[in-house]
């Protein structure tokens, strides 16, 4: 505002002085000094020319700067105006606006990237007036569908209407659901189509995307099986490697003419190591078993309390021996339709972990509470133990995968497969230092 006010008084000036020159110039032709008052005129001249270029060039500065702002052209440099003042807070302001719309573009550069190169069909439509436009198309899309990355609707309808016809039928609404599109006439390949709407600064648009159940099923399978085979090799590894190492030494043995006291030791402690290595691979085996070979459950009617409490009854002598107090908050009668055998297996896995947390604790207490809303039940284990370490949080429901010498990894995986197999799911936090155990299940009455 200080400075606007400054470029005035400059323009006011220059007013002030040619009004005195031509007051003057009038002056001097009336007392008869009629080449003083010519030059009078030419100054005046000269003052009225500087003032007109001088307006002219800070209209011009500003029509520029803000036809620039306007159009979001940002190309033009201001640094040879920075001279004149009175312009400094429009020259910042464009300065700025140059800046965010260059770390947009960097933005736009950098997703777009980042979509380009995601093995998922995305494309996003943004409405004008009555009619969809393209306004995104990946070029995973693009590459697997075989389309050219046009920019209107119709012309993808022309090109997909398979997919195109379910999206209208929708009405360009929220759409989870598989769909079967057939690529270069070839046999049809089947896709999960997600599809979402949404608004952003008044503009419409809807996000389409689209996976192959294939390339989705073998990304799982394979995952699954590395994760596996790396199980199966290290406990392999670690039977077999002792085991030939014994063996060699065995032959050795066995090789001389006659055998020490010390020798015959030696092959005793030898197979004993063997017989444990044996059955640690049998143990191991047998594991794997109960997790492929799960049964599907045999469900029936049984009261929550009820079962809570035959769980509690045959853990008691393991509390009483480890001198853990039990603290049961289930006092709802809430029947629930389940296996039996397989939930009671998974109640009496957590407690039993509970039981292996609180070891070195001076004050053990598990808690057992249940809560049936919005037609699920959830049952919590809590104990104040030693809690999960975050390096292996992530790790805990994997096949074989314990922290216990004697432990055999699969008590937790077999628990989330058995309430998976339930339809329910089962998840842990820690909070207020206890470790949660929450197992949910859809109530089917």
């Amino acid at each position: 505002m200080f400075k606007t006010l400054q470029t005035y008084k400059l323009i006011f000036l220059r007013l002030i002085f040619i009004v005195i020159g031509i007051e003057l110039s009038i002056y001097f032709f009336k007392i008869g000094l009629l080449f003083t008052g010519i030059f009078g005129l030419c100054m005046v001249f000269l003052l009225g020319r500087e003032m007109y270029f001088y307006v002219r060039n800070l209209v011009l500065i500003y029509n520029k700067t803000i036809s620039s702002i306007l159009q979001n052209d940002f190309t033009s440099d201001f640094s040879k105006h920075k001279f004149n003042k009175s312009y400094d807070d429009l020259f910042q302001l464009y300065e700025t606006l140059k800046n965010k719309h260059n770390e947009q573009i960097s933005k736009d550069i950098i997703y777009r990237s980042i979509l380009n190169n995601i093995e998922t069909g995305v494309v996003i439509l943004q409405k004008q007036e009555t009619d969809w436009n393209i306004f995104l198309m990946n070029d995973y899309f693009s590459r697997h569908f075989n389309v050219p990355k046009v920019s209107k609707w119709k012309y993808l309808k022309n090109q997909l209407p398979s997919l195109c016809e379910i999206i209208e039928k929708d009405d360009f609404h929220e759409i989870k659901t598989s769909i079967e599109i057939s690529i270069n006439e070839q046999n049809k390949q089947t896709f999960v189509l997600q599809a979402s709407r949404t608004e952003i600064f008044e503009q419409d648009y809807f996000i389409v995307l689209l996976d192959s159940i294939q390339n989705v099923v073998e990304k799982k399978e394979k995952d699954a099986w590395i994760n596996l085979m790396k199980v199966i090799s290290h406990e392999l590894l670690n039977s077999i490697t002792p085991i030939r190492s014994i063996c060699q030494n065995l032959e050795d043995l066995v090789e001389q003419d006659s055998l020490s006291t010390e020798d015959l030791e030696d092959i005793k402690h030898s197979v004993q190591t063997m017989l444990r290595r044996s059955d640690h691979l049998q143990k191991f085996i047998e594991g794997y078993r109960k997790l492929a070979m799960l049964p599907s459950p045999k469900k029936e009617k049984i009261d929550l309390k009820d079962l809570i409490q035959n769980c509690l009854q045959i853990m008691n002598p393991m509390f009483r021996k480890e001198n853990i107090e039990i603290e049961n908050l289930i006092s709802l009668n809430y029947a629930i339709n389940v296996d039996q055998q397989q939930i009671e297996q998974v109640l009496i896995n957590l407690m039993t972990n509970s039981i292996n947390a609180l070891e070195n604790i001076t004050s053990k207490q598990i808690t057992i509470s249940a809560e049936a809303k919005d037609n699920r039940v959830f049952i919590k284990i809590s104990d104040n133990g030693k809690g999960i370490e975050k390096e292996i949080e992530d790790k805990i429901f994997l096949p074989f995968f314990t922290t216990r010498n004697e432990g055999t990894g699969i008590g937790l995986t077999l628990s989330k497969n058995i309430i998976e197999a339930h339809g329910g799911y089962i998840l842990h936090n820690t909070k207020n230092e206890k470790t949660t155990f929450e197992i949910c299940l859809i109530d089917e009455y």
